[in-house]
């Protein structure tokens, strides 16, 4: 006859066998994610959602563990490795230009005037060239993509045409393409790491910065600079991209998941994505910046030689087309 206390033990061992049978079908296929951006980042949390999302839509069979922060590698490095089938998974962008040379695409100076005409490019004809190549070129695979806050120009002057831009000493990234296209339109540019934006700001060595809002906050650039001139000079996008050698591993059942729980991630993205904006507009407001309209149709026209000049005979045509609309 069993007793109380033997009983109580094998109900124990049951749901203890219930609790590794369970996290048996959880390990089926563990899928490592990894990416620049902090916990705090739409992307990350968008990534976060993914594997939720994916999790519920295999019954607990595919786990996806994300790692933010770049602690799985950096964005070329996670890109190797996805080719090599070390990492499943990736957020990245026009870096894979330098295997598929359309994803230049995705970050062209004035290209893309609103989100609106960025969304019809990414899911448009356009778009699906672009990912195609990346799959056939890169080896990995982008199954959805997220927003990136458009760039624009912080100083302590009005800039609302590219006259006021006369002399002004810019920093911008070390890419030829943002420094032609900065002296095109009249400033000195001046190439820096942006450890270094804040201090030489204060000193005065430069007079201005760019980029996305998300930056110039956490950055701190308020105290530095008065106004934020919306020139949103680069709008683009980012992937979420998976390996094909994971890909190829996957049932066609669990490809239609993998799709599905990429679509429902960038739908939660781009909500995270437009309430950041709306947030960091008023942040910076409340922090004393002034954000200025700026003549952004007669910036785009007066860059347009620049861009043509420095991107590649391959996109050259469509960039054409884009800034004819």
């Amino acid at each position: 006859m069993l007793t109380i206390k033997t009983t109580k033990k094998l109900i124990i061992a049951g749901v203890a066998a219930m609790l590794m049978g369970n996290s048996a079908i959880a390990a089926e296929m563990t899928l490592k994610l990894g990416h620049l951006a902090n916990e705090q980042n739409a992307w990350h949390k968008a990534a976060v959602k993914f594997g939720e999302e994916l999790s519920t839509l295999t019954d607990g069979r595919i786990e996806v563990q994300v790692f933010p922060n770049e602690t799985l590698g950096k964005e070329i490095d996670l890109i190797n490795g996805m080719q090599l089938g070390s990492v499943d998974m990736t957020i990245t962008g026009e870096s894979l230009q330098n295997w598929a040379p359309m994803a230049a695409l995705l970050a062209v100076p004035y290209a893309y005037p609103t989100l609106e005409d960025m969304d019809a490019v990414a899911n448009g004809e356009i778009g699906d060239k672009v990912e195609q190549q990346i799959i056939e070129k890169a080896r990995i695979r982008p199954i959805a993509y997220f927003a990136r806050g458009p760039r624009n120009l912080t100083s302590n002057r009005e800039i609302k045409n590219p006259d006021d831009l006369n002399g002004l000493k810019l920093r911008v990234p070390n890419v030829p393409l943002f420094v032609d296209v900065w002296k095109s339109l009249g400033a000195q540019p001046t190439p820096m790491a942006f450890s270094e934006v804040f201090t030489s700001l204060q000193a005065g060595a430069i007079d201005a910065q760019e980029n996305p809002l998300a930056l110039i906050e956490s950055a701190s650039f308020d105290e530095v600079q008065k106004f934020v001139n919306k020139t949103e000079h680069v709008r683009s996008w980012i992937y979420l991209t998976i390996s094909e050698i994971t890909w190829g591993k996957l049932s066609d059942t669990d490809k239609d998941a993998v799709m599905e729980a990429a679509k429902r991630a960038q739908a939660y993205e781009r909500e995270l994505f437009s309430a950041d904006e709306q947030r960091l507009t008023q942040e910076l407001q409340d922090k004393g910046m002034t954000f200025v309209e700026v003549d952004t149709q007669a910036f785009a026209q007066k860059a347009k030689d620049a861009v043509l000049a420095n991107v590649s005979d391959e996109i050259r045509p469509i960039v054409e087309n884009l800034f004819a609309k």
